[in-house]
């Protein structure tokens, strides 16, 4: 009896133990205040008047309940200052949607990521007529009209030649003449035929016969030209992978990883400061297409009013996974890491989630 008394009293004990244990585990080692490092990215990262809010915010404030840390935010003008201060280890870590890239990993250590995303292409709206309309009077359409032109032009100087002296009535004076010539050129070449002016010469007439017979063929290659370049172009402009963005201005934040992307691929670009930069450029046609992560896009789009304006291609370019980043070497990261892995699988956080998908 009295060894199964001690025996329960030895179990009780080291359970105590072990929870006490699992307390410290979620305590922060540190005596000093820990330093989060954030610049304003909505919907992650808003300031308001009651202080900061948002989906990485929220994310913090549920794991710091595990952890119960003393800490303050430290704010960073923009992205590139925010990740230049991680790598150099002044603040502790941050909670930004900072992409996890193959670059950023050279330079700093992520936690699990927090949210899954997408690098997408924003551009302005285009009425199907508007488009076509564009299209048709574009470099290419006036071209070829000048050089059609030009060629009835041609012919119509080679009949003016042979008929000015025996056709008067109808080729007869200089100017007057050549243009007479022009009018029966484009009539010919249409297949109009109005029978108000003939060459009456040998000369002219074969001039009239060869041109007759490249009319057809001139009306039916042209015709078929504008066709193709209105199809052409249709399909040119269709984005489905990131090697098309070379045929358009494109823009993106700096320090991104968007960036990082379309230098991967030496596409260029235009560097803003944050999104809502970005499709200012848009809305005042200093650039085609805009790159940037999805959620943010879709946020700014909607805060700025520009739904109506502005479309995000259903083509993305790449997957995105937001990450807590921290300096090199951190401790905070092993300590962070499992109660954040813990946070995700809440139903809290399911839900909170949904609202920006």
């Amino acid at each position: 009896m009295l060894f199964f008394q001690k025996s329960l009293f030895f179990l009780i004990f080291l359970f105590c133990s072990l929870s006490l244990i699992s307390q410290e585990n979620d305590s922060v080692p540190f005596q000093k205040k820990l330093i989060i490092g954030i610049t304003e990215t909505p919907p992650f990262v808003e300031k308001g008047p009651h202080g900061y809010s948002g989906l990485s915010i929220t994310s913090w404030k549920m794991v710091n309940e595990r952890l119960q840390a003393s800490y303050e935010f430290k704010e960073y003008r923009n992205l590139g200052s925010l990740l230049e201060a991680i790598e150099s280890g002044e603040v502790d870590f941050s909670v930004n949607p900072i992409t996890v890239t193959d670059n950023r990993m050279k330079r700093m250590e992520f936690s699990q990521p927090y949210f899954i995303s997408h690098t997408s292409i924003v551009k302005r709206k285009e009425s199907n007529f508007l488009k076509h309309l564009k299209n048709f009077f574009s470099w290419d359409f006036f071209s070829v009209i000048a050089l059609l032109l030009f060629v009835i032009l041609i012919f119509g100087i080679l009949v003016w030649v042979f008929e000015r002296k025996k056709n008067k009535e109808e080729f007869g004076g200089n100017l007057k003449g050549i243009m007479q010539g022009f009018w029966w050129s484009a009539v010919t070449m249409t297949t109009v035929g109005y029978g108000d002016k003939a060459p009456k010469t040998t000369g002219g007439r074969v001039v009239g016969l060869i041109w007759m017979l490249m009319g057809v063929i001139i009306i039916s290659s042209f015709t078929a030209g504008i066709a193709s370049s209105l199809t052409v172009k249709s399909i040119n402009e269709e984005i489905t992978n990131i090697q098309d963005l070379e045929r358009f201005d494109v823009t993106t934040v700096q320090s991104s990883s968007s960036e990082e992307l379309l230098d991967l691929y030496n596409i260029e670009k235009e560097l803003v400061a944050d999104g809502r930069e970005g499709l200012e450029f848009l809305m005042a046609e200093k650039t085609n297409l805009f790159v940037y992560d999805e959620p943010i896009l879709k946020y700014e789009i909607n805060r700025m009013d520009f739904s109506n304006d502005l479309e995000i291609l259903g083509q993305s370019l790449k997957k995105d996974y937001y990450s807590y980043a921290f300096p090199k070497g951190s401790d905070l990261r092993i300590k962070i890491d499992p109660i954040l892995v813990r946070t995700l699988k809440t139903m809290e956080w399911s839900s909170q989630v949904k609202d920006y998908n």
